[in-house]
Protein backbone atom coordinates (compact mmCIF):
# COMPACT_ATOMS: atom_id res chain seq x y z
CA UNK A 1 0.00 0.00 0.00
CA UNK A 2 1.45 3.08 -0.88
CA UNK A 3 -0.03 4.81 2.28
CA UNK A 4 1.80 6.31 5.24
CA UNK A 5 0.18 6.65 8.74
CA UNK A 6 1.90 9.09 10.99
CA UNK A 7 0.76 11.85 13.58
CA UNK A 8 -1.14 14.46 11.94
CA UNK A 9 0.72 17.92 11.39
CA UNK A 10 -0.72 21.34 12.44
CA UNK A 11 -1.03 22.53 8.88
CA UNK A 12 -3.12 19.44 7.99
CA UNK A 13 -5.54 20.24 11.12
CA UNK A 14 -8.01 21.77 8.60
CA UNK A 15 -8.19 18.96 5.97
CA UNK A 16 -8.70 16.59 8.29
CA UNK A 17 -11.36 18.48 10.11
CA UNK A 18 -12.74 19.06 6.80
CA UNK A 19 -12.48 15.24 5.68
CA UNK A 20 -14.35 14.01 8.81
CA UNK A 21 -17.29 15.54 8.41
CA UNK A 22 -17.45 15.32 4.87
CA UNK A 23 -17.62 11.84 5.41
CA UNK A 24 -19.63 11.22 7.97
CA UNK A 25 -22.12 13.63 6.44
CA UNK A 26 -21.74 11.30 3.32
CA UNK A 27 -21.90 8.17 5.70
CA UNK A 28 -25.19 9.76 7.18
CA UNK A 29 -23.61 10.09 10.61
CA UNK A 30 -24.09 13.50 10.86
CA UNK A 31 -28.11 13.87 11.56
CA UNK A 32 -28.17 17.63 10.22
CA UNK A 33 -25.51 17.37 7.32
CA UNK A 34 -22.57 19.51 7.60
CA UNK A 35 -24.38 21.78 10.14
CA UNK A 36 -25.12 18.93 12.62
CA UNK A 37 -23.38 20.20 16.53
CA UNK A 38 -20.88 17.54 15.87
CA UNK A 39 -19.68 18.67 12.85
CA UNK A 40 -17.89 21.36 15.39
CA UNK A 41 -16.31 18.57 17.19
CA UNK A 42 -15.23 16.96 14.00
CA UNK A 43 -13.64 20.20 13.29
CA UNK A 44 -11.54 20.44 16.85
CA UNK A 45 -8.55 18.44 15.61
CA UNK A 46 -6.43 20.96 17.28
CA UNK A 47 -8.11 20.48 20.53
CA UNK A 48 -7.88 16.88 19.99
CA UNK A 49 -4.13 17.01 18.84
CA UNK A 50 -3.48 18.27 22.14
CA UNK A 51 -5.11 16.01 24.79
CA UNK A 52 -4.62 13.19 22.19
CA UNK A 53 -2.88 11.58 19.51
CA UNK A 54 -4.54 12.27 15.71
CA UNK A 55 -3.23 10.02 13.25
CA UNK A 56 -3.41 10.77 9.28
CA UNK A 57 -3.07 8.39 6.51
CA UNK A 58 -1.72 10.10 4.05
CA UNK A 59 -0.51 9.34 0.18
CA UNK A 60 2.95 9.62 -1.35
CA UNK A 61 2.12 13.17 -2.58
CA UNK A 62 1.09 14.28 0.86
CA UNK A 63 -2.90 13.74 0.50
CA UNK A 64 -4.45 13.47 3.66
CA UNK A 65 -6.89 10.19 2.77
CA UNK A 66 -7.81 9.21 6.13
CA UNK A 67 -7.48 10.26 9.54
CA UNK A 68 -8.41 9.05 13.54
CA UNK A 69 -7.94 9.43 17.19
CA UNK A 70 -6.48 8.10 19.65
CA UNK A 71 -7.17 8.15 23.19
CA UNK A 72 -4.65 6.62 25.79
CA UNK A 73 -5.96 6.39 29.33
CA UNK A 74 -6.80 9.41 30.97
CA UNK A 75 -7.01 11.73 27.75
CA UNK A 76 -10.28 13.19 27.87
CA UNK A 77 -11.21 11.90 24.61
CA UNK A 78 -11.37 8.40 26.01
CA UNK A 79 -15.31 8.01 26.64
CA UNK A 80 -15.80 4.80 27.33
CA UNK A 81 -12.14 2.73 27.80
CA UNK A 82 -11.38 1.24 30.84
CA UNK A 83 -8.01 1.64 32.62
CA UNK A 84 -6.14 -0.95 30.38
CA UNK A 85 -7.42 -0.22 27.26
CA UNK A 86 -7.10 2.33 24.60
CA UNK A 87 -9.74 3.79 22.31
CA UNK A 88 -10.04 5.66 19.09
CA UNK A 89 -12.65 7.81 17.81
CA UNK A 90 -13.81 9.70 15.00
CA UNK A 91 -12.24 7.20 12.01
CA UNK A 92 -12.97 8.48 8.48
CA UNK A 93 -11.46 7.62 4.86
CA UNK A 94 -11.92 10.45 2.23
CA UNK A 95 -14.10 8.71 -0.45
CA UNK A 96 -11.49 8.46 -2.94
CA UNK A 97 -8.97 6.54 -0.56
CA UNK A 98 -11.80 4.10 0.23
CA UNK A 99 -11.44 -0.04 -0.87
CA UNK A 100 -7.36 0.80 -0.01
CA UNK A 101 -7.07 -0.38 2.98
CA UNK A 102 -7.16 2.71 4.63
CA UNK A 103 -9.32 2.61 7.38
CA UNK A 104 -7.77 -0.89 8.58
CA UNK A 105 -4.26 0.46 8.41
CA UNK A 106 -5.98 3.56 10.48
CA UNK A 107 -7.32 1.19 13.02
CA UNK A 108 -4.12 -1.13 13.05
CA UNK A 109 -2.23 1.73 13.89
CA UNK A 110 -3.97 2.55 16.96
CA UNK A 111 -3.79 -0.84 18.22
CA UNK A 112 0.08 -0.86 17.73
CA UNK A 113 0.08 2.56 20.05
CA UNK A 114 -1.90 0.71 22.85
CA UNK A 115 0.33 -2.09 22.47
CA UNK A 116 3.44 0.21 22.59
CA UNK A 117 1.48 1.91 25.62
CA UNK A 118 1.67 -1.68 27.18
CA UNK A 119 -2.58 -1.74 27.27
CA UNK A 120 -4.31 -5.10 27.15
CA UNK A 121 -7.38 -3.88 25.09
CA UNK A 122 -9.21 -1.50 22.21
CA UNK A 123 -12.34 0.07 22.67
CA UNK A 124 -14.04 1.47 19.95
CA UNK A 125 -18.07 2.43 19.89
CA UNK A 126 -19.91 2.95 16.40
CA UNK A 127 -22.91 3.74 14.85
CA UNK A 128 -25.41 0.47 14.35
CA UNK A 129 -26.06 0.89 10.68
CA UNK A 130 -22.36 1.12 9.49
CA UNK A 131 -22.38 -2.13 8.61
CA UNK A 132 -19.14 -1.92 6.48
CA UNK A 133 -16.97 -0.71 9.32
CA UNK A 134 -18.15 -3.25 11.53
CA UNK A 135 -17.62 -5.87 9.23
CA UNK A 136 -13.77 -4.43 9.41
CA UNK A 137 -13.67 -4.51 13.08
CA UNK A 138 -14.86 -8.02 13.62
CA UNK A 139 -12.12 -9.19 10.82
CA UNK A 140 -9.37 -7.33 12.78
CA UNK A 141 -11.13 -9.50 16.07
CA UNK A 142 -13.39 -6.75 17.68
CA UNK A 143 -16.49 -8.03 19.19
CA UNK A 144 -19.80 -6.75 19.76
CA UNK A 145 -20.11 -6.12 23.77
CA UNK A 146 -23.59 -5.17 23.81
CA UNK A 147 -23.24 -4.36 28.03
CA UNK A 148 -20.97 -1.27 27.31
CA UNK A 149 -23.13 0.27 24.92
CA UNK A 150 -23.85 3.24 25.02
CA UNK A 151 -25.86 6.69 24.77
CA UNK A 152 -24.15 10.20 24.22
CA UNK A 153 -27.01 12.22 23.63
CA UNK A 154 -30.65 11.03 23.74
CA UNK A 155 -31.93 9.24 20.71
CA UNK A 156 -28.17 8.35 19.76
CA UNK A 157 -27.51 4.79 20.40
CA UNK A 158 -23.30 3.61 19.89
CA UNK A 159 -22.59 0.07 20.14
CA UNK A 160 -19.45 -1.13 22.24
CA UNK A 161 -16.60 -3.03 20.37
CA UNK A 162 -13.44 -4.47 21.95
CA UNK A 163 -10.39 -6.25 20.96
CA UNK A 164 -7.92 -7.73 23.11
CA UNK A 165 -4.40 -6.94 21.18
CA UNK A 166 -2.70 -10.03 22.46
CA UNK A 167 -5.22 -11.86 19.89
CA UNK A 168 -5.94 -9.54 17.22
CA UNK A 169 -6.18 -11.18 13.81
Amino acid sequence: MDITIRPARPTEFERIGDLLVAAYAADGLLAFGADDPYAGKLREVAHRAEHAEVLAAVDADGAVLGAVTFAAPGSPYAETARPDEGEFRMLAVAPDGRGRGIGEALVRACMDRARSLGLSRMMLSAMPHILTAHRMYERIGFTRIPERDWSPVPGITLWAFTCDLDRAA
